[in-house]
């Protein structure tokens, strides 16, 4: 057991540098704990010399790596935003960033605007939804067609 402690004591201080460069302190709690799920899950899965790091870091970058080692991945934002079309949503008026505070609350996706605002302008296009500029802000919104 200490030799694995030793190992992780190790590890986290190769990191150290890189994680104290974030200056928010939830970012960097963020970032150790998918470091240490990544160590924990490669651990179980691989030998004992094979050097952790070098398959699940790949992934933790991606974001997505929580949805693999649990065997599962989450819905892409076109998926999300065709269920959105479905329901009661886009009956009134919504900005991009409220689109993906609301993806990030309801559907546990954490979208940027920049991955929303094309699908958004494809069902435009597709007259599913209007693309409306706001008078108080002279952004984007979107409501049902």
């Amino acid at each position: 057991m200490s030799k694995h402690i030793e190992k992780l004591k190790r590890q986290l201080l190769e990191i150290s540098e890189v994680v104290n460069s974030f200056k928010s302190e939830a970012v960097q709690v963020r970032i150790i704990d998918r470091l240490l799920d990544a160590i924990a899950e490669t651990e179980k899965t691989e030998p004992e010399n094979v050097e952790p790091f070098v398959k699940k870091a790949r992934r933790a970058r991606n974001g997505e790596m929580d949805d693999h080692a649990h065997g599962r991945k989450k819905p892409g934002a076109t998926k999300i935003l065709n269920q959105l079309l479905m329901t009661d949503y886009f009956n009134s008026r919504h900005s991009i960033s409220a689109i993906a505070d609301y993806c990030k609350e309801h559907y546990d996706s954490d979208f940027k605007t920049s991955e929303l605002s094309g699908i958004l302008l494809k069902l435009a296009k597709e007259d599913k939804l209007k693309r409306e500029r706001s008078n108080d802000n002279n952004r984007f919104e979107y409501v049902k067609a």
